[in-house]
């Protein structure tokens, strides 16, 4: 393509004109040709990578055809066997054992922490379950024997010092060496209803006040129990429930 120019634009006549263009239109031909050669060896060279990458994905497609993704993952997961092959050929059975040691050490660790965990659970369970069955016990036997509604968390801590369960869910008296406690007869193994019954004498304030009984549970006015024959919380219980009667109570003291 020749070099074009306005030359009326440059103020040149057409004899002035002619030779700029004879002057320039080489060196401008040339400048072309030079940029365009250059963009057609970069374009022949990008297209020269993009055939070569072409072959080589081509390539890694041809490889991975057909490939079994889970066999691969088997060879991995054999990989700590081949390398207990190799030590074994090196002679080296003591780090073999050593391995295979740990892995069984850190396997058994698990499964005893799981179990550990379950019978814990279990064991807590039993436990709540096994308190429910007992203080249930003791309050219906408490109850029965005539003990004041409101009296039954207190009759039931004092029993939990004395009764437990047998393994048949029934609730037994034992003593500080876990031997059995018998009741009145000395055959008969103590129940929760003869030991509530006990306890008129000890916590009088546990049940109803007999009619005609006065302040501090005498009979026709004659005390039958002072100070000492008081616990420190049955005096507490006493001095909150019956005010009175645990004035003339403590008037007893001492004597």
């Amino acid at each position: 393509m020749p070099f074009e120019f306005d030359a009326a634009a440059l103020g040149l006549d057409d004899e002035k004109a002619a030779a700029l263009k004879e002057a320039l239109g080489g060196q401008v031909q040339e400048y072309l040709d030079k940029e365009v050669s250059g963009l057609k060896s970069k374009n022949q060279e990008l297209l020269g990578s993009l055939k070569t990458t072409k072959t080589e994905l081509d390539g890694l497609k041809g490889q991975f055809e057909g490939l079994d993704i889970e066999a691969v993952k088997g060879l991995l997961q054999r990989a700590n066997q081949d390398e207990e092959t190799r030590l074994i050929a090196e002679g080296k059975l003591d780090e073999v054992v050593t391995k295979r040691t740990e892995r069984l050490r850190n396997d058994m660790e698990k499964q005893l922490k799981a179990e550990q965990e379950r019978a814990d659970k279990a064991e807590a369970f039993a436990k709540r379950f096994s308190d429910k069955v007992l203080a249930d016990s003791i309050r219906a036997a408490a109850l029965k024997a005539g003990a004041l509604p409101e009296a039954s968390e207190d009759i039931i801590l004092r029993a939990r010092g004395t009764f437990t369960l047998d393994e048949n869910g029934e609730a037994v008296a034992v003593d500080a060496d876990g031997q059995v406690i018998y009741g009145k007869d000395g055959k008969t193994p103590l129940n929760p209803l003869e030991w509530a019954e006990s306890l008129r004498e000890a916590a009088p304030h546990l049940w109803p006040r007999a009619q005609g009984a006065g302040p501090t549970g005498d009979n026709g006015g004659k005390a039958t129990k002072k100070w000492g024959d008081y616990t420190e919380t049955e005096r507490a219980a006493l001095a909150r429930d019956n005010p009175e009667a645990f004035k003339k109570l403590l008037a007893t003291k001492g004597t």
